[in-house]
């Protein structure tokens, strides 16, 4: 497969890959890894709460609001 950059984007890329010390190729495949990691997650998450819907294990629209809230407290 191969990607056309524009050449701003090259150079930010460029900049970007000297700054971390890596070739501006890995820094662009490890971001692609990272975002397929990242949607393989969000996938098996959906997948678990449709699972969990099918078997009647569901909360509360109050409840979920009050573990968001704790969440962002602590």
């Amino acid at each position: 497969m191969e990607v056309n950059f524009t050449p701003e984007q090259e150079a930010q890329l460029s900049q970007i890959a000297n700054h971390n010390g890596t070739a501006p190729e890995q820094l662009v495949k490890d971001a692609v890894n990272r975002m397929l990691e990242n949607q393989a997650r969000f996938i098996a998450g959906v997948q678990n709460g449709i699972a969990a819907a099918d078997r009647g294990d569901l909360i509360e629209h109050d409840e979920v609001k009050n573990r968001i809230n704790r969440l962002f407290q602590s």
